[in-house]
């Protein structure tokens, strides 16, 4: 009796490990993306225009913050921020303007949470930057 094996090779490609491995490198990057902290330099500016301002806040390397040139604690500045727009006129109150005056070397998420501070009051929000030195 003739039997004839047939041992064919299978051209095909499993997908399925291919979609886990790519599941789980797409929960890796979700999840150290959120750890990573952007920090960087505020330019300095060539510019000499200064832009009007309503409040002005500053803040300091030494997590000194000031408004409107006196000295407060940071978790004050959101409560004198409606104060001074409840004290503005009605046609100011759209045209209100906070400016950061950051020293350098301050962290952006300190910048950034004055921002916020802006954006919830519906105010513009300037970032006053120092001037090179020529």
């Amino acid at each position: 009796m003739g039997l004839k094996k047939r041992n064919r090779i299978s051209a095909e490609f499993s997908m399925s490990s291919l979609t886990d491995i790519i599941f789980l490198l797409l929960i890796f990057f979700m999840l150290t993306s959120s750890m990573v902290q952007i920090n960087f330099e505020i330019p300095e500016s060539n510019s000499r225009t200064v832009a009007p301002t309503n409040i002005a806040v500053t803040l300091k390397r030494d997590n000194t913050y000031m408004f409107n040139g006196r000295k407060t604690a940071k978790n004050t500045i959101s409560g004198k921020v409606r104060q001074e727009l409840k004290k503005m006129p009605k046609d100011e109150k759209d045209k209100a303007t906070l400016t950061i005056v950051a020293e350098k070397g301050v962290p952006w998420k300190k910048i950034y949470e004055i921002m916020e501070i802006a954006n919830r009051n519906k105010m513009r929000a300037i970032i006053a930057t120092q001037p090179k030195k020529s």
